[in-house]
């Protein structure tokens, strides 16, 4: 081994370790040798500032051999040149050119460079205008390259990086070393490996020495885990600019169906944060002014568009969040006794799409249009818990036996309080997590889960409404995200736009609520006592329609279900229809809601 490559690999562990080597000049080291160093280090340095002259001299000297060797080549040449233009115009995507201009000026350079190397292989280096048009060309080419942002944020990242030696060993990283480097549209990100008993939790605890270091504003250093999930390895993203300074508009529902992710906004690498929610309960927190109502305006946006969902909500609020939705809405709660006889009723619809599934031998419930999933939007649920606490046990049961049978709970709150959040089964069901700006540190803990904080989940430092953070088994890493902004006149143009396309809900579930309900109308009717079985109510000398117009006329206030008319009478569903038909032409009897009639007053003996 020669003493240079010896010296080489000195310096490269010195580096590692965080130690500059230093390059002693001996006074009988001869000038020309330093010279032809220092040259070199300078081509070196500015590779990327002086790539039109490298490209320049390659051309000229790939002319002046190839006219020498192969002077009928020049058709192929050109060929060629035509072609990898064309593939850079239309596939540069796939080699890191992302916006059209940059695929353009690339396919301008192939195809120019090829056309001048065709005509100097034809023609030799020497024929005028070759050597003109060469020095023009390539002058003109090199401007919009010299100009172009990301080569130069690219040169500045590979400066800060090879400076990263001293950084890791000024922040307590040292040993830490760069292995691989991207520049995007928004800033960069790195590859780093740890030195040996370095974590990416100390990593987490020095991001503020970091962006001092590297001179970035507050809050532009992120810190990640790498894809394979190495203990010794992070990634590092850097922001020149913040993707989320500003508000970005919905571009509309990205999915037609509960089967499929919503997409509730972009991640600062611009791809889009999409989670499914079939078969998941979830949980939107935040404090006021967050952004917590934009983001469930963007879910309830996907959720109407859904053919195979219908939609039921709770909104305490008198309906204040939730009610431009309200033509989307199969069933809106806006006070407390509304809320607690729709949660009972969702419990009716699990058990009975439970009994449904396991008489046909079925595990799961799989949605369509004729068999909908059912989503319970709950709008401030430390207000449901406060006002309606006998509810907690209906929304248990449906956050620990829904899942199966498409039953989905999607909870919201403001106020991430213990009471709220820690109680019961709720929280720990709650699969996916959408955490807005929080108040306290330890707020992040109570939305996002246990450890979540020191994780380096820090929702406290979101710093603009409408950014959040997403956990979800398909999101396991902090990254800040920023939901859709919709605007009142979007949402009522969704809203106007979807309600025609609204399933009803299934007939298992429909047969379910009547049944619940009827238990609840018999109880009114005959007081305290056990209700009348059906041998008592239908005596076989009474005619159907006298026991039917007198369940009519003694149904209370909010109306008496078809099941119990069915089982008073004895008969089929289309014969009571029939006959509620008949007597609501004759304006005796009206419809208080779906499945519940009653007498009309004038008429009740």
């Amino acid at each position: 081994m020669s003493q240079a490559t010896k010296m080489r690999r000195h310096a490269h562990k010195m580096r590692r370790q965080g130690i500059q080597p230093v390059v002693v000049i001996d006074k009988d080291d001869r000038f020309p040798d330093i010279a032809a160093v220092i040259i070199g280090r300078f081509l070196w340095r500015y590779r990327s500032e002086l790539a039109p002259v490298y490209a320049v001299v390659a051309l000229a000297l790939a002319g002046a051999v190839l006219h020498a060797t192969h002077a009928p080549w020049w058709p192929y040449i050109l060929a060629g040149a035509t072609l990898a233009a064309w593939t850079l115009a239309m596939f540069g995507e796939r080699v890191g050119l992302s916006l059209r201009a940059e695929r353009f000026y690339a396919a301008a350079v192939a195809l120019g460079g090829g056309m001048w190397l065709a005509a100097a292989t034809a023609l030799g280096l020497a024929f005028a205008p070759l050597p003109q048009v060469l020095l023009f060309g390539g002058f003109v080419l090199a401007v919009p390259w010299w100009a172009h942002r990301r080569r130069r944020a690219k040169v500045r990242v590979e400066r800060q990086l090879a400076a990263w030696p001293e950084i890791a060993h000024a922040v307590g990283l040292a040993g830490s070393r760069v292995q691989s480097a991207v520049v995007d549209v928004w800033g960069w990100r790195a590859r780093l490996a740890l030195a040996r008993g370095q974590t990416i939790q100390d990593v987490v605890a020095r991001v503020p020495a970091i962006e001092s270091a590297l001179g970035t504003f507050r809050g532009a250093v992120r810190v990640q885990p790498t894809r394979d999930d190495k203990a010794n390895r992070f990634e590092l993203r850097v922001l020149d600019t913040d993707p989320h300074a500003d508000a970005i508009a919905w571009p509309g529902p990205s999915v037609a169906s509960i089967t499929e992710p919503i997409d509730l906004g972009p991640f600062e690498d611009a791809t889009s944060a999409r989670v499914l929610f079939l078969r998941r309960h979830a949980l939107f927190g935040g404090v006021a002014g967050s952004g917590k109502s934009g983001g469930l305006n963007v879910l309830m946006g996907n959720l109407t568009a859904c053919r195979d969902v219908v939609i039921w909500a709770v909104d305490l609020k008198r309906g204040m969040e939730l009610q431009p939705w309200a033509p989307c809405i199969d069933r809106l709660a806006t006070a407390p006794e509304q809320a607690r006889v729709l949660l009972r009723d969702a419990v009716a619809v699990l058990e009975a799409r439970a009994a449904w599934l396991a008489a046909r031998g079925r595990r799961v419930w799989e949605p369509t249009p004729e068999l909908p999933a059912l989503v319970i939007v709950i709008d401030e649920y430390a207000e449901l818990a406060d006002e309606v606490p006998d509810t907690t046990a209906d929304t248990d049961s449906i956050a620990r036996r829904g899942r199966a049978v498409a039953v989905t709970l999607i909870a919201a709150t403001q106020r991430p309080t213990q009471k709220a959040m820690g109680k019961g089964a709720v929280r720990s069901q709650m699969d996916v997590r959408v955490s807005f700006r929080v108040r306290e540190r330890k707020d992040v803990d109570l939305i996002l889960g246990q450890g979540m904080l020191a994780a380096g989940w820090h929702a406290h430092t979101l710093n603009a409404p409408g950014k959040f953070l997403l956990s979800a088994p398909e999101h396991d890493t902090p990254r800040r995200a920023r939901a859709y902004l919709l605007s009142d006149e979007a949402v009522a143009d969704a809203a106007h736009r979807h309600a025609a396309r609204r399933p009803a809900l299934d007939e298992v579930s429909r047969t379910a609520i009547e049944e619940a309900h009827a238990g609840v109308a018999l109880r009114s009717l005959n007081g305290p006592e056990e209700p009348p079985s059906v041998s008592d109510v239908a005596e076989p000398e009474n005619r159907p329609e006298t026991v039917l117009w007198d369940m009519l006329s003694r149904a209370p206030d909010e109306g008496i279900p078809v099941s119990h008319l069915i089982n008073a009478t004895g008969m089929s569903r289309p014969w009571i229809y029939q006959r509620l038909r008949e007597l609501a032409d004759d304006h005796r009897v009206t419809q208080v809601s779906r499945g519940r009639w009653r007498a009309i007053t004038e008429h009740a003996q």
